[in-house]
């Protein structure tokens, strides 16, 4: 089965290159791919402009026509498309880049430590957030706005923070 789960995704990882040459398409970038077992195939895409529902069903029908005609996953699978939504991590660098403004929490490794504060900019190798820190000077607590430099190597996971 590993094979086949390797053989699956690089199949489905060459097929989305090839749409993602399109001009309609060609913002689009794939996240992740997971196969799961009973045939599950969920593929996470985004779009630097955002997904449509429209580009999700097109790329769906795209893939499924491909895995019907080399029948990879057998008669019976289920094929999930979809961006990865807030409630999982950023993994790729695109992804930080496109989230520039909106707040963020990233988990350090080092201590579990969680820094929140809005997306600033992001390097190859860092992304930075503005954070506002209580901090005492003489008796009293004052609320500093600074700038975070946060190295990816350093950090567990990034989430987005939702609010209302």
């Amino acid at each position: 089965m590993a094979a086949d789960v390797f053989f699956i995704e690089e199949q489905v990882h060459g097929l989305l290159a090839a749409k993602f040459q399109e001009e309609t398409f060609q913002d689009c970038f794939l996240v992740e791919i997971n196969l799961h077992q009973g045939n599950k195939l969920e593929v996470f895409i985004d779009c630097d402009s955002g997904l449509t529902l429209d580009k999700c069903q097109q790329i769906s029908r795209y893939l499924e026509a491909h895995i019907d005609e080399a029948g990879w996953l057998g008669e019976k699978y289920v094929l999930e498309v979809s961006s990865p939504g807030l409630t999982r991590p950023l993994k790729l660098l695109r992804q930080y880049q496109k989230n520039i403004g909106r707040k963020v929490e990233a988990t350090l490794i080092e201590n579990g430590v969680i820094k929140t504060g809005i997306l600033k900019s992001v390097t190859e190798h860092a992304f930075t957030i503005e954070e506002t820190l209580k901090v005492k000077e003489g008796n009293k607590s004052i609320k500093k706005t600074v700038l975070t430099e946060l190295p990816f190597g350093g950090v567990k996971k990034t989430m987005i923070v939702i609010s209302f």
